[in-house]
């Protein structure tokens, strides 16, 4: 990964911070370097895989709370309700793991893509 983003940042920390998970700063830098660096195509491949990365996290957080909430308000078990805690808490682990796994990979100049949306992103960029 070479030369500098739109911002005047090397590509490299562009990378890392399109997956930093701390205060939306992966969501807030993705959404900058896709509007306004039209350049460096590594670095945009990493803002839309991180983009598309917290949109299916968005997605299943929402899929779990609704559907454990329906379960567990039908049923009133309690054990069910640790059931749909432990998937809820799966799924932020997942989350993270694959944002500092990006953080890594992308700050190293490696490109990790996901399987789905590593395609799209590659296309998309």
């Amino acid at each position: 990964m070479n030369g500098k983003t739109a911002l005047g940042l090397d590509a490299n920390v562009g990378a890392l911070l399109c997956y930093l998970p701390i205060c939306a700063i992966s969501l807030i830098f993705s959404i900058i370097v896709i509007v306004a660096d039209k350049e460096n195509k590594a670095v945009r491949f990493h803002a839309f895989q991180s983009l598309l990365l917290t949109v299916i996290y968005v997605v299943l957080l929402i899929g779990v709370l609704a559907i454990g909430g329906v379960l567990v308000g039908v049923t009133g078990s309690s054990a069910l309700g640790g059931l749909v805690s432990l998937l809820y808490f799966a799924v932020i682990l997942g989350f993270l793991i694959l944002m500092i796994v990006g953080c890594v990979k992308g700050f190293t100049g490696g490109s990790y893509k996901l399987p789905v949306i590593g395609d799209m992103a590659e296309k998309w960029s």
